[in-house]
């Protein structure tokens, strides 16, 4: 008796797995030609709702003095293309950051820089692995709370090298605030690559591992 109740427990077990996905993107981070640290996201999701934590850790040296160092920590949930939740942290180089939110009845309650500010229920972050963020107005920024107007571009079809491999892509160009960000997408709308400025008139630039 005891062995047939283990194998139902077993095959139930197999069931609820079988419903649930992990995605992974794994990305070195350049600064220029110069790299500085990495950028890893990780999707799990299943019927109900969809789970992406995401860990950057960027340090900037020139010889033996460490002149910029960042670390950030991010944990969001969805449902379908709405954020539900976020919970983050980060420090800039010194200077830290914590951001956090939720749905409350039929708005998002989002706390950032110390203020709450009351956003649609169906809201969205810069969800780079979910492409459909591109068709959002606003954005939340998830360093620092900030909610900021979007343009994108149309898509421009270009080639791009991806692990050593040469890639038919598509090519987006945000500009958010005084952010402006490139993105590049498969042509099955798998995130490929990432670039933005950065101060000095240098570039952050995404690649996936």
């Amino acid at each position: 008796m005891n062995r047939i109740l283990i194998l139902m427990l077993s095959l139930l077990s197999m069931t609820g797995a079988a419903h649930a996905t992990e995605q992974e993107w794994r990305f070195r981070v350049y600064l220029d030609d110069k790299e500085i640290g990495t950028h890893n996201f990780l999707l799990e999701q299943n019927e109900e709702q969809q789970r992406v934590t995401s860990e950057a850790s960027f340090e900037y040296r020139l010889m033996f003095l460490t002149l910029f160092e960042y670390q950030h920590e991010n944990t969001e949930t969805w449902s379908g293309d709405c954020l539900t939740g976020i919970e983050s942290r980060t420090d800039a180089n010194g200077k830290p950051y914590r951001v956090s939110g939720v749905i409350e009845e039929d708005r998002f309650m989002l706390k950032g820089n110390d203020e709450v500010i009351e956003l649609p229920a169906c809201s969205m972050t810069f969800a780079y692995w979910n492409p459909a963020f591109l068709e959002a107005e606003r954005l939340i920024n998830v360093q620092n709370g900030e909610v900021v107007d979007v343009q994108v571009s149309a898509p421009e079809r270009v080639q791009i090298t991806v692990r050593n491999q040469r890639l038919t892509a598509y090519r987006y160009q945000l500009q958010a605030g005084e952010m402006n960000i490139d993105l590049w997408y498969s042509e099955d709308k798998e995130w490929l690559a990432l670039e933005t400025d950065a101060r000095g008139d240098r570039r952050l630039r995404y690649e996936l591992i």
